[in-house]
């Protein structure tokens, strides 16, 4: 599977999302910088095909297909959108995941998972007070095993704390199994990630978008996982999208945007508003591939989005 994302944009003068374009695809690991606290998820939910852009264009395999794009790729840990609920139990994370994966998700099934995962020990934690690395583990094989998922779009990992370099070395492993792994944090972590970043041709920086936004969106690093590293380009093989699995409760929240520009982001019509902007955003144009109202919990469901 690969992902295009082509000059995409989000919000009046691109005041959200600035001018981005980028690759991921199956087998190697992308980290994008994006600062600002809105501009991560707002990346996330175009590169994983929840929201629109205003300008550009995203293709999964040379092809315009939001709906294949959902499918095949999870939105992981997104702020306000796709997080778990911080004071919910890891066991109850799991069984809701398990659940939406169509497996058996009693509390005895989300036991045994974590046993299996050597995570037993936190199985009644809170989500919120787990370590960094823990949670983005537990979150990206919960993902991961969702039916027709080939790849992860894991949304501010250093919001949490930690070290950089360990929950990279996990999204490595994620590629090395195959699936396409799309990592947006800040510059905090480019910094240490591109210290620790190999001299070697597989490693890529460069930098998108308008050099004078100080908060402009970068690709940092691109690496092919070490045990990828020797096979010839070209070589792996495209995942078929499974059927469309029912959205978690978690992916139909929205973001509440801080400015007018904030675009569509699908919420629960039982979320109370938060930091709303002083005037509604535009409603979503008619489009077969998204949403017909982002505001309508119904109209969410029926897209079948994956988080």
């Amino acid at each position: 599977m690969r992902v295009e994302l082509d000059s995409v944009s989000k919000g009046r003068d691109e005041r959200v999302l600035p001018e981005t374009s980028l690759i991921y695809e199956t087998g190697r690991a992308v980290l994008v910088c994006a600062e600002t606290e809105q501009r991560p998820t707002v990346l996330g939910l175009i590169a994983a095909g929840r929201m629109r852009p205003d300008s550009g264009s995203v293709r999964i395999d040379g092809r315009a297909d939001a709906g294949a794009l959902r499918r095949a790729v999870a939105l992981v840990d997104a702020l306000d959108v796709s997080e778990p609920e911080p004071n919910v139990s890891v066991a109850g994370v799991v069984a809701e995941e398990l659940m939406f994966a169509g497996l058996a998700s009693h509390p005895i099934a989300a036991r045994r998972w974590l046993d299996g995962h050597g995570l037993g020990s936190i199985a009644s934690t809170p989500i919120g007070n787990v370590a960094p690395a823990e949670r983005i583990r537990i979150l990206c094989e919960l993902a991961a095993q969702r039916p027709g998922v080939a790849g992860l779009v894991l949304t501010s990992p250093d919001r949490h704390g930690g070290e950089p370099t360990v929950w990279w070395e996990i999204c490595e492993e994620f590629a090395g199994r195959g699936l396409a792994v799309l990592v947006i944090a800040g510059r905090a972590s480019e910094s240490v990630l591109a210290a620790s970043a190999p001299a070697e041709p597989d490693v890529e920086m460069r930098t998108i978008g308008r050099e004078e936004d100080a908060a402009t969106t970068s690709i940092l690093l691109t690496t092919d996982p070490p045990q990828l590293r020797d096979e010839p380009e070209g070589e792996a093989p495209e995942t078929e999208p499974a059927a469309e699995p029912e959205p978690t409760a978690s992916e139909s929240r929205r973001i509440a945007p801080p400015s007018e520009d904030s675009g569509e982001i699908l919420r629960r019509s039982d979320d109370p508003p938060t930091n709303e902007p002083d005037e509604p955003p535009a409603q979503e144009r008619e489009d077969p591939e998204y949403p017909a109202d982002p505001e309508d919990p119904a109209a969410a469901e029926q897209e079948g989005q994956p988080s």
